[in-house]
């Protein structure tokens, strides 16, 4: 098991409270929820009901028969007619040993998206006086704002939970335990053509290339990974008309971030339909938003695809779909994507450097980031600034810096470019870039090719902190 160690304890203490515990846990599709809840208490025995799209009837009937099946005792489903019956059931069970229960898919229990009346049965039964015992009762569910509604103020099973997560896609280091290419660049162009969910990993063969790789699972017309992708929105709950929700994502991923830019290029109006499901994907885990750092309410935000395989799909695959089927993923990856991809990987990279340094952070004695940003803006004559890393510290100071998908090691230039172009947020009066200048305010630099030696030798003249980082040092152990 990869990166869910955490999870895993947490589940386990909670078994061995000795009392009654609820737990919830949530995340998106394919994040490996069920892989998790499947080997979280090793030998303990568990009951685990994997709820299905169809009606809370029909879950009900099944649930009672894998629970007959499973228990071994007689269960009729016609004794149980409704979800508090079911729920006082399984909550009654008899066991010699701590008793754990999983349903996984919890949302589909309801009937028409009525969750709360579900989950007020499950209260009533919850609350029903009882004899103390170990026994542990997991909720999960991959409709995340649905599921996560059930432990907000005013639900029924709010104040329920002795644990309530959302499981997360694996960050750049843990990916590379999925996908070990021996080269750090052919790992870090994994994760930014595949990502971190992990069922999109496991399907990486890494005795074949990274270009193999990207051409059987996800330009391939029967790619796998491909095939996962598409569907991932026809899948989820409560989206209708998926047709526009795939033109957001794929203006979004041209490069359409303003969102006036993104329902022009999708067609759509922009108006309240359309920011409501600007929402949506951003609840989804589809999309997410940015202002710069020192925005004000007033100023727009930016939209970007919050998923690495969703961009590669958006940028690469969508807009090639018919070439994809005339001439293979062979030719377009040569005519199509390999020219394009440094250009795409300098924004992914942008993305690896902020995971690695919080992965670092404690490790190597780095101040904590409160907020991660990067500006764009103009200097007070007009001409465009765009500096790579600007983030605010829990200690008031500010890092900045600059982030290079580079071969070559890079020269001195960065390191002067950065700093004048501080000096002119600065003198535009930027406070962020006044306290970016101050001494004592660090500066990082990460670099794919490394650095030369008029770099070391320039910034030795700096009276910042400055960390360098290459992407040996990225996937150092």
């Amino acid at each position: 098991m990869i990166d869910r160690e955490p999870e895993r304890q947490a589940l386990r203490r909670l078994l061995g409270d000795g009392e009654p515990r609820l737990a919830l846990l949530t995340g998106r599709r394919r994040v490996g929820k069920t892989f998790l809840l499947t080997r979280a208490w090793g030998d303990q025995e568990y009951f685990l009901f994997t709820a299905s799209r169809v009606t809370a009837e029909a879950n009900r009937v099944q649930l009672l028969k894998d629970l007959a099946s499973w228990s071994g005792e007689d269960i009729r489903s016609e004794d149980y007619p409704t979800w508090r019956t079911v729920f006082n059931l399984m909550l009654d069970l008899k066991s010699s040993q701590p008793l754990v229960l999983v349903l996984d898919e919890f949302q589909y229990l309801a009937e028409d998206g009525d969750l709360a009346t579900v989950a007020s049965e499950l209260n009533a039964a919850w609350e029903r006086p009882r004899v103390p015992r170990p026994l542990l009762l997991v909720l999960s569910g991959s409709a995340v704002s649905t599921m996560e509604a059930l432990a907000g103020g005013g639900a029924p099973l709010y104040g329920r939970f002795a644990w309530h997560h959302e499981l997360q896609p694996f960050t750049y280091w843990h990916a590379a335990e999925l996908a070990p290419f021996e080269d750090t660049r052919d790992r870090a162009i994994a994760y930014g053509a595949f990502g971190g969910t992990p069922r999109y990993l496991a399907a990486i063969d890494a005795a074949r290339s990274v270009p193999e790789n990207i051409q059987a699972l996800l330009l391939a017309p029967s790619g796998e990974v491909r095939s996962l992708v598409e569907t991932a929105l026809d899948q989820e709950e409560g989206l209708r008309d998926v047709v526009k929700y795939r033109s957001i994502l794929r203006a979004v991923a041209q490069g359409r971030t303003l969102r006036n830019e993104i329902a022009d290029r999708a067609g759509l109006e922009n108006a309240y339909a359309f920011r409501q499901m600007l929402q949506k994907l951003i609840e989804l885990g589809y999309l997410e938003m940015h202002r710069n750092i020192d925005a004000r309410s007033s100023d727009p935000i930016r939209y970007y695809v919050a998923d690495p395989a969703f961009r590669f799909y958006q940028r690469f695959v969508e807009p090639n779909t018919s070439a994809l089927e005339r001439y293979g993923p062979e030719l377009v990856w040569r005519e199509a994507v390999e020219q394009y991809l440094d250009t795409y990987m300098g924004h992914e990279f942008e993305r690896i450097a902020r995971q690695t340094y919080d992965r670092a952070a404690v490790g190597l004695g780095l101040p904590p980031v409160r907020e991660w940003g990067r500006w764009e803006g103009k200097d007070r004559h007009g001409d465009t600034l765009e500096i790579d890393i600007v983030a605010p510290l829990l200690d008031k100071r500010v890092l900045s810096g600059a982030v290079k998908w580079n071969y070559k090691p890079i020269g001195s230039d960065v390191h002067w470019a950065h700093v004048e172009m501080l000096r002119r947020a600065a003198d535009a009066g930027r406070k962020w870039a006044h306290d970016a200048q101050e001494p004592t305010a660090p500066i990082l630099y990460v670099a794919a090719g490394g650095f030369t030696e008029a770099f070391t030798e320039a910034i030795v003249e700096s009276e910042h902190p400055i960390t360098l980082w290459t992407l040996d040092d990225i996937y150092r152990s």
